[in-house]
This record gives structure tokens, C-alpha cells and sequence, in this order.
């Protein structure tokens, strides 16, 4: 049964969350229908400012909303939840009005989905972009055509240490902002993570996280999609889950591609800013961190 909401709803107090909320953060996704994703929750409230609403009724919360600070030219805002017996009550607005307002002139983006979508646009965010989530059984014969992946000199490898620096520059050229502290997180969150190498030279990185029973792919930047191709056939190597990727829906032929390998198109959602641009060099970045908003 819904409770009751103090009117006006600025009488509910926003606080920052901390790793001491990880576990009410994944009862709250739960909830939701989401996967826990303990080990997002914490990368993601190491790495941006999580804010909270705790629940009048219980000891966990009513809303949830994390921002990674990307500089000060951009911050990404992800999971934005509501738990389901507060739902269409306006918490979801309230917190965002606050998030926005903390962010002051810090432009901000974030992936809406088309339920989140409406929301966002009454508080100003423009689309900028689209992704097609594929999830499914990859198909390791079809990945291994090499009319399908096309001739390449590139090597596909495991990530060591050393290549972390080289994987952040790569990262802030094509990105086109500095995650350097999401990054380094990296290698500690993701089960695999994956360097295309050239000649000697760094040519693209691929991430492989867990997420309940799937394990998600991304970020994915890569030189070309044959390099994205290579780097998303190493990771499926190493998991016998379902894969889970979000792709730009500018890039077809990966899109078909993963296609023919099993994964079939689920959901999309829409990439939206807030008092900014896309800074992305789109034709190499291939697929987001998932900070799933909502």
C-alpha cells in the first residue's frame, strides 16, 4: 500500500549516499525490477556523488540518483530510481530538480529510456543520440567468419597494468572528456577487460562487467568495427553468460552483426543532455558505460 507523502515534497531531505548504502541501493533496484549490480553500485558511488531519499515507511529508500563528474565540462547521471510504492508521485521530479540544481552550470547527460524520457525533456534535456541494447547466446562460429570480421593485423589481448595509461588517452581523445577516475576503477569492477593493439599501438579497449545472470559489454571504443568486432568475439570467449551490450545505433554493421552472432534488440533508450553537447568521436565509440538511468 502507498504511504503517505509530506506536501510540499520539499519537506523530504536529499542526502548524499555512501558505500555504507550499497546494499539499500541494490534492495532499491530490486525493487525495481533491475539487477542488484552490487559491484556498479560501488564502482559508481566511488567515482561520482550518489543521492538518496530515504524511505519514511522503512529503513531503505525511496529514491535513489548518481552523478560521475566527467571535468567540468560534463557529468553523467545514472540510477534514477523510485521505489515502486512511491512511484508517479512526483519523487522522481523532486530529486532530479535537486540533482540539476547541485550540478549548478555543469552541463548534464544521461540515457532515458522512452518511459524516462517525458520527465526529462519537461526539465530541459534535448536527445542527442540513441543506443539499441542486445542481449542473447553469442554464437562464437559466426563471430569467426572472417568475411564477418574482415582482415585485420590487430591483436586482441588481455589489459595489464601498463596498458592503463594508454587506455585512458585513448579513452579522452574518443570520449573527448577526462573519466580518468572512472577508468582506473576499471580493472577492479570488470571480470574482463580487453586491448586492441596495432603495430604497437593502443587501437581500442572493451570492458566485460558482471550483471546478475548476464555479463554487460562496455565501454567498447575501438578504431573501426572490425576492431569492436574482434574485441566484443574475445570477451564473449571468456563468459559462458548471455552478453548484454548497448550499441550506438549509428553503427549498423556492428548492430547486424551481433545480430547474426544470436544477440537480439531488447530496449533502446534515448542520450540526452542537459546545458551541453555530445563530445563523443562517435565513429570509435561503439558502446557507453552503462550508468542506466531510467
Amino acid at each position: 500500500m502507498p504511504s503517505s507523502l509530506p506536501r510540499p515534497l520539499s519537506d523530504l531531505p536529499v542526502r548524499r549516499l555512501t558505500r555504507d548504502d550499497l546494499v539499500v541501493c541494490a534492495d532499491l533496484s530490486e525493487d525495481r525490477g533491475w539487477p542488484r549490480d552490487e559491484e556498479r553500485w560501488t564502482l559508481l558511488l566511488a567515482a561520482g556523488t550518489g543521492y538518496g531519499i530515504d524511505d519514511p515507511d522503512s529503513k531503505g529508500l525511496m529514491a535513489s540518483c548518481v552523478v560521475v563528474p566527467y571535468g567540468p565540462e560534463m557529468a553523467a547521471v545514472g540510477m534514477l530510481l523510485v521505489a515502486g510504492r512511491h512511484a508517479r508521485r512526483g519523487v522522481g521530479r523532486y530529486l532530479m530538480q535537486r540533482v540539476i540544481e547541485a550540478a549548478g552550470d555543469t552541463p548534464l547527460n544521461l540515457h532515458a529510456t522512452a518511459a524516462g524520457r517525458p520527465l526529462y525533456e519537461e526539465l530541459g534535456f534535448t536527445p542527442v543520440g540513441r543506443t539499441v541494447r542486445l542481449s542473447g547466446a553469442f554464437a562464437p562460429a559466426a563471430a569467426a567468419d572472417p568475411k564477418s570480421l574482415g582482415s585485420s593485423g590487430t591483436v586482441i589481448r588481455s589489459a595489464s597494468a601498463h596498458d592503463l595509461r594508454a587506455v585512458v588517452q585513448l579513452d579522452s581523445v574518443v570520449f573527448g572528456l577526462d573519466r580518468t577516475h572512472l577508468l582506473t576503477r576499471l580493472p577492479a569492477f570488470a571480470d574482463h577487460l580487453r586491448v586492441a593493439e596495432e603495430d604497437g599501438e593502443l587501437t581500442g579497449f572493451a570492458a566485460l562487467s558482471p550483471s546478475a545472470a548476464n555479463h554487460a559489454v562496455g565501454p567498447l571504443i575501438a578504431k573501426d568495427t572490425s576492431t569492436a568486432k574482434l574485441l566484443v568475439a574475445s570477451l564473449a570467449e571468456a563468459t559462458d553468460r548471455p552478453l548484454r551490450v548497448d550499441v550506438d545505433a549509428r553503427h549498423e554493421d556492428l548492430l547486424d552483426w551481433l545480430g547474426r552472432c544470436g544477440l537480439r534488440s531488447g530496449s533502446e533508450t534515448t542520450v540526452m543532455a542537459l546545458g551541453g553537447r555530445q563530445y563523443a568521436d562517435w565513429p570509435r565509440y561503439f558502446a557507453p558505460f552503462s550508468l542506466a538511468t531510467g
